[in-house]
């Protein structure tokens, strides 16, 4: 039986739910011991305690505490209601659900249970548990708005649209009067049904519903974006072009409007002639826009295609428009344009200033202007990977530096070539003098502060940041950026402490990235019910779909991605946990057994000595204050180095926390594929590996990484000591053995072959000799003659040439004869010089 409570104490209860909702939590804390100083076995005051010492911070306690209450009082909504947001906030949300349903059978009428229910089933995304809980909502309130657009929704996302419109058509039908004109919320219900109505392909009725239904909604450029795509769609194509016409006089910038009325004409990206007449008339109206002159760039040829080019380069070059480049480098993927680009920006640069001020009857500019402007054209093109000539690239812009010597975007593209050369030392030095020339510019700021991560000067980066952050928050500067979700700037801090093999500290900025992806995946929650309220129905819908791919995002795949890496490289080297560069590492990354004691001593001593500093800390920081005024818990960070994530027992156990999300999510991404099989061949989960190595075949059949890998596999797969089971083994056979030799002998074939029909690919070539040394360790020498052949030659990039010392030094060989050689290859880069240096 649940313990009554006298008059006075239920006036306090009630109190402690108020100071509750109002985040007052040590008033609320006082008064709950107050009711339990009388009443001690209260299950409801028991359940509002815990709730306000979860909000505190104790977890452990509040969950004890709770389940005495639910002890205490079985049959009480509130202790079970309480139980199911405890769950919510440790983020299991499966035990919520339970919690929130069987205090919603206790108490069916609560509209609080209820809408907590059904927010948690939309962010679990039980479309169909959320129908259910949703009418339960509209049957207790139907004269809410918001609950009609709600189980609307719930059947949109469903993918009932059928009934989805009915809810929608039956709410309207409910409206004893016309809502007024300035209703905007019914103006956006208005659009959301008519999308629903085009979802089903019902393009007709959905066109008609428009026309007749949207005559004074506010939102004009939807419903005539909506309008003109359905008459396109219908094949009434003079009204789809006057439609298009009228989209383009509001904004002839959008290339989609173009797009649209090409389609609406009818026109052959081919037919010069007819498309000259469309954009012609068009740039002529707008003399100030781009699209109308770059569009028709992409489907000119031949003497249109230069002629076009010419008047679009003279006039952009004699504006000094800076993103001159960055708007036609998209054409260089067709060689004969990308040669005739340049052919003209270098007869640009042969002619005199005076010339080229009278070149272009149509545009003014100073010729000084013109002639930077053309130099800084040049220095980008030469420097653009499918036309790169970096000595070509440095000339122009040293050029247009002596014209221009305070110009920030000519020191930026002279950073950009120094990092192409591969000497990140002078890059970041030029970059720094670049954002010395404006020091009010963000935009610069991190560039350098990009630069710096670049050349593994962490702390320079965060000093850089220092100007543009809060460094009164909570852990400075670096705080702020966590803050602020800066994740371009954690990635790169992480990939950087990759490269010095600080693995602690790139974990925990990896993790950080993870981390926000979550805050993300959770602060969808409260968008549930906020979007409902302010009516802003196709923005939500959209959002939900992108929350649905959230994990596809590309700073996910690139901190996932490295943060497996990490994990693989911690558990081939488990002396990285202790510090990045041991004494008695030897080639093959392994420590000499007397080494590895005095090691394991001297970090014994180290962690005891660093444990009873940090025990210091954390007790200055309680008597400090660790919470606020209303006993609000303040975030503190208790491991700010990483050392708990690199002190874990089994590293690839913890990098399939990132790994699932890739490969569920980036099925399509080779590099996921690839960690995705170095994390289960070592874990000897060879169906996985399976699975990823045909993903990546699957994605690209001659990949050289995949190469090495199936030859791993089908060795290892050959050389088992133990069988696999029965079911296991059939499916690797069917799928993946029986496909390719099993046999060291047919291993070496498959190899050899090859490396034949790729004799040319530098990259297909070390990938054979990794499989090579792999097979037969007894031919490393005659690889390392080959690695140091492939260098020399003239196909070969810088980055190969990295990529081939770090094989080679996986090999135990000694690099000093590759070092040297890419060293002469490329004599501005400093890279294989500092690598060299850290080996000595």
């Amino acid at each position: 039986m649940p313990q009554p409570l006298n008059s006075k104490e239920r006036t306090l209860f009630t109190q402690v739910v108020k100071n509750y909702e109002n985040k007052q939590y040590k008033k609320g804390l006082k008064a709950a011991e107050q009711i339990l100083r009388k009443a001690p076995n209260h299950g409801d005051t028991q359940a509002m305690k815990a709730l306000i010492m979860n909000s505190q911070g104790h977890s452990d306690d509040a969950f004890a505490l709770a389940k005495t209450a639910l002890t205490n009082d079985m049959k009480s909504h509130v202790c079970w209601h309480v139980y199911g947001l405890l769950w919510r906030s440790a983020k299991n949300f499966e035990e919520a659900i339970k919690a929130y349903k069987f205090a919603l059978r206790l108490e069916p009428e609560s509209q609080q249970i209820q809408r907590d229910l059904a927010l948690l089933q939309m962010q679990m995304r039980d479309y169909q548990g959320y129908i259910q809980s949703r009418k339960a909502m509209l049957q207790a309130r139907p004269a809410l708005r918001a609950n009609w657009t709600a189980l609307a929704i719930a059947h949109h996302l469903a993918g009932e649209l059928t009934e989805a419109e009915r809810t929608m058509t039956t709410y309207e039908e409910t409206l004893r009067s016309p809502p007024p004109k300035t209703d905007i919320e019914h103006a956006e219900a208005v659009l959301y049904k008519n999308t629903i109505i085009a979802e089903m392909g019902e393009t007709e009725r959905a066109l008609e519903h428009l026309d007749a239904a949207t005559k004074n909604n506010f939102d004009k450029q939807s419903v005539m974006e909506m309008r003109a795509a359905y008459l396109l769609k219908l094949e009434r194509k003079e009204e789809a072009e006057k439609a298009y016409r009228a989209l383009l006089d509001r904004n002839a910038e959008l290339r989609l409007y173009y797009e649209g009325l090409q389609s609406a004409l009818g026109l052959d990206p081919s037919d010069s002639t007819a498309l000259k007449q469309l954009y012609g008339p068009y740039a002529d109206k707008n003399p100030r826009g781009d699209a109308a002159r770059r569009i028709p760039l992409e489907f000119y040829e031949g003497d249109d295609f230069r002629e076009a080019a010419d008047q679009y380069l003279l006039r952009m070059l004699h504006k000094g428009v800076p993103s001159t480049f960055a708007n036609v480098k998209a054409l260089y993927k067709d060689s004969r344009k990308r040669a005739v680009l340049q052919e003209l920006v270098e007869s640009y640069a042969a002619l005199t200033p005076q010339t080229n001020g009278s070149s272009d009857k149509q545009v003014n500019g100073s010729s000084s202007l013109f002639e930077t402007s053309t130099l800084y054209f040049l220095a980008q093109h030469y420097n653009y990977y499918l036309s790169r000539d970096l000595p070509k690239a440095m000339s122009c812009i040293d050029k247009a530096i002596e014209v221009s010597p305070k110009s920030v975007d000519f020191h930026m593209t002279k950073a950009r070539i120094w990092k192409h050369y591969g000497n990140i030392h002078k890059a970041t030095e030029t970059m720094e003098h670049a954002r010395s020339l404006d020091i009010r510019d963000r935009y610069i700021n991190t560039k350098a502060a990009k630069y710096h991560l670049r050349n593994d000067d962490n702390e320079t980066a965060l000093e850089t940041m220092k100007k543009f952050t809060r460094n009164e928050a909570v852990g400075g500067p670096l705080g702020d950026l966590h803050d602020m979700q800066c994740m371009w700037f954690i990635t790169e801090d992480g990939e950087s402490y990759m490269r010095q093999k600080k693995i602690g500290l790139a974990l925990k900025r990896f993790t950080a990235i993870y981390n926000i992806f979550e805050v993300w995946q959770e602060d969808q929650f409260d968008f549930h019910s906020f979007s409902l309220r302010k009516g802003q129905i196709r923005a939500y819908v959209d959002m939900i779909r992108w929350e649905d791919h959230l994990r596809d995002h590309p700073y996910y795949s690139r901190a996932a991605i490295n943060a497996v890496k990490s994990y693989i490289l911690l558990h081939d080297n488990p002396y990285l946990a202790h510090g990045s560069h041991p004494n008695g590492v030897n080639g093959n990354g392994k420590l000499d057994p007397n080494e590895a004691k005095k090691a394991a001593k001297r970090v014994r001593k180290e962690k005891e000595k660093q444990d009873q500093l940090d025990a210091e800390k954390k007790d200055a920081k309680k008597t400090a204050g660790a919470s606020t005024a209303d006993g609000e818990v303040k975030k503190v960070d208790t491991d700010p180095q990483g050392e708990k994530l690199v002190q874990t027992i089994d590293p690839l156990k913890d990098a399939m926390k990132f790994l699932d999300p890739l490969l569920e999510f980036s099925p399509k991404n080779l590099e996921a594929q690839r960690v995705g099989f170095e994390v289960f061949i070592r874990r000897k989960k060879y169906l996985l590996a399976v699975r990823c190595l045909l993903a990546a075949l699957s994605n690209s059949s001659s990949d050289p990484t995949a190469h090495y890998q199936l030859i791993r596999l089908q060795h290892a797969l050959s050389t088992l000591t133990d069988p696999l089971p029965p079911k296991v083994s059939e499916v690797i056979t069917s799928e993946f053995s029986s496909r390719y030799p099993s046999s060291k002998t047919d291993l070496e074939k498959l190899n050899n072959d090859f490396l034949k029909e790729h004799k040319d690919s530098a990259q297909h070539q070390l990938a054979g000799l990794q499989a090579r040394q792999f097979l037969d360790s007894g031919t490393r020498e005659a690889n390392e003659r080959d690695v140091l052949r492939i260098i020399a030659e003239e196909s070969t990039e810088m980055t190969d040439a990295v990529q081939a010392v770090e094989i080679v030094r996986k090999w135990g060989g000694d690099a000093s004869k590759l070092v040297a050689k890419a060293a002469e290859r490329w004599p501005e880069a400093d890279i294989f010089q500092v690598k060299e240096k850290k080996k000595t």
